[in-house]
């Protein structure tokens, strides 16, 4: 990367209990406009990184910083105002809620003349959401609550968009279509970090990866590079190599 990144994570050391982190020194850096993904074994801190960049877990070592600005530390409230935007894996949405309303309460720090525009753009976006605006979030499908979780994610117009194993539970059908979406947000100009066990679909959409391993780097590098050597595929990613991926990216 040329520029400065827009999001990064330095020699971080986090964990749900002091004394003993989860994540052990871990880096990364998203470049503007790009598509991060972290991959990894179970257990590799991938998750833990990602929520720890987002406050959502305590940071005992380490800086994070958006556009510049360290935020290290900063409540999960305040990144939201910065423009870090977090859909987690489970919970996402508001269930009893109507789509209109799960995306207008999600909107609540947008002025209320833009919110209403945000909304349409987001059923614009989503149209699939916008023909079931006022049905009941909870009687959506998987496919179509995870893009309900990303649209809320969105309605705050967001520097960078991450997210947490979108794919968990999909079908592969379903989970085409979502990273087929996330690839067309990231046109629009944001930028996606995100955490995935479904390496062949995630690394079909990225620019970059980085493979964590007892919450370590182990390796970095394009995506399609690292999905080519046969030696961290099979290790790491569960893949067959270039000729896998590029069965993927059909």
């Amino acid at each position: 990367m040329s520029e400065a990144p827009v999001l990064s994570a330095t020699d971080i050391e986090a964990g749900y209990e002091p004394g003993l982190p989860i994540v052990k020194g871990a880096s990364i850096t998203v470049g503007r406009g790009e598509i991060v993904v972290l991959l990894g074994p179970n257990g590799a801190g991938k998750s833990t990184l990602m929520k720890a960049m987002a406050g959502l877990v305590p940071v005992s070592r380490g800086a994070v910083r958006l556009s510049g600005s360290d935020i290290t530390r900063s409540p999960a409230h305040r990144m939201v105002r910065l423009g870090l935007a977090f859909v987690p894996q489970t919970e996402n949405i508001f269930t009893t809620m109507s789509i209109e309303e799960n995306l207008v309460l999600a909107g609540h720090v947008v002025a209320p003349a833009e919110r209403r525009a945000r909304v349409e753009a987001m059923f614009a976006l989503f149209p699939d959401l916008s023909a079931r605006r006022r049905l009941a979030a909870g009687r959506l499908s998987g496919g179509q609550r995870q893009m309900l979780a990303v649209a809320r994610a969105l309605m705050i117009s967001p520097t960078v968009l991450m997210l947490d194993e979108p794919s968990a539970g999909l079908s592969p059908k379903l989970t085409g279509e979502v990273f087929a979406k996330l690839a067309e947000i990231r046109r629009t100009g944001v930028t996606i970090l995100l955490v995935e066990q479904n390496a062949r679909a995630a690394l079909a959409i990225a620019d970059r990866a980085y493979i964590l391993a007892d919450g370590r780097n182990r390796h970095e590098g394009p995506a399609a590079t690292l999905a080519a050597d046969p030696e961290i595929a099979a290790h790491y990613l569960g893949l067959g190599g270039a000729d896998d991926l590029e069965r993927t990216r059909r």
